[in-house]
């Protein structure tokens, strides 16, 4: 079966695509895998000047899930132009750079600088990271905002098809996702983790410096399944799936309802060799499941 897929102007050798901001800039996993074999790579969420992030700890973990807070940590777009991008191999494996703005001007600016490079084959524009004080989910809890921040990396951004990634933090999720359509997104990417918190009981304290943080893993992939199957029979453009996806099954249940591809997230950090291993799974997987094109197995959850 051919495992290629076709996402708003970029073409993957296969459905399975890293998320920002647990894949570091990629050169981190070279040891436990090729590069080349993914079928995208989304670097770790970039901004115009570099970032510290939120005060340590920034991860905890709980029986069902991690939690982090980590704040946009990273090096700058002038130091990932210059120091990450020329060592990934950007001509065989589509590179997506992930911007996170505090305004529509800048995310305009820093698009345009993105959008630029010939290694950057795409643009994410994150909407909806809930561990940063000034833009964040903010934008991506308003269809108005989300649009205005969309029609600004439109603007800018050349030729390169522009991805929105979406919260889940949303009383409804399809809104966002029309008004960020509309406003001429290429594509969409979903879910960004559920806002929650833990807590240490004998010291009262709470476990995560920044009180709160975004929960990632096996526990909300029910909740991004519904969020995909929902968004995906709303729009017209492709809608690529992510949450606790740890297994060829898992990326299975994300296609049939709706996805044209998915990103790997917090299991990269439990097993760091786990994208290059999905990628030998899951054709195994699929014909086992009697998939024999993702087109015709796109969607095709029976509801009754």
């Amino acid at each position: 079966m051919d495992q290629s897929v076709s996402l708003a102007g970029l073409n993957l050798k296969n459905p399975v695509m890293t998320a920002s901001g647990t894949f570091g800039y990629g050169l981190e996993f070279t040891p436990y895998g090729d590069l080349t074999a993914l079928g995208g790579i989304v670097v770790k969420g970039l901004s115009l000047k570099p970032r510290e992030g939120n005060p340590m700890p920034r991860i905890a973990e709980t029986p069902s899930g991690m939690l982090n807070a980590i704040g946009l940590q990273n090096c700058g777009v002038e130091r990932f132009l210059s120091d990450k991008l020329p060592r990934l191999p950007w001509k065989e494996t589509p590179i997506l750079a992930n911007l996170y703005a505090c305004d529509p001007e800048e995310f305009g600016r820093l698009a345009e600088l993105l959008a630029a490079e010939e290694g950057v084959a795409a643009l994410e524009v994150n909407i909806s990271c809930p561990n940063v004080k000034e833009g964040g989910v903010l934008f991506g809890q308003d269809p108005a905002q989300a649009a205005k921040v969309t029609e600004a990396v439109k603007k800018r951004c050349g030729t390169k098809p522009v991805m929105v990634k979406l919260s889940p933090n949303v009383a409804d999720i399809v809104a966002i996702a029309r008004a960020v359509e509309a406003a001429g997104a290429d594509s969409l990417s979903l879910i960004n983790t559920l806002t929650g918190m833990a807590v240490d009981v004998r010291t009262r304290k709470p476990r995560l410096a920044n009180v709160v943080g975004g929960l990632s893993g096996p526990a909300v992939k029910p909740v991004a399944l519904r969020c995909v199957w929902q968004v995906s029979r709303a729009v017209n453009i492709p809608v690529v799936g992510m949450g606790g996806i740890s297994s060829a099954m898992d990326v299975l249940e994300f296609i049939m309802v709706g996805a044209h591809a998915v990103q790997v997230g917090t299991a990269n950090f439990t097993r760091p060799d786990f994208a290059f291993r999905l990628v030998e799974d899951l054709p195994k997987v699929a014909a086992s499941m009697g998939v024999t094109s993702w087109e015709s197995f796109r969607g095709s959850l029976d509801v009754g």
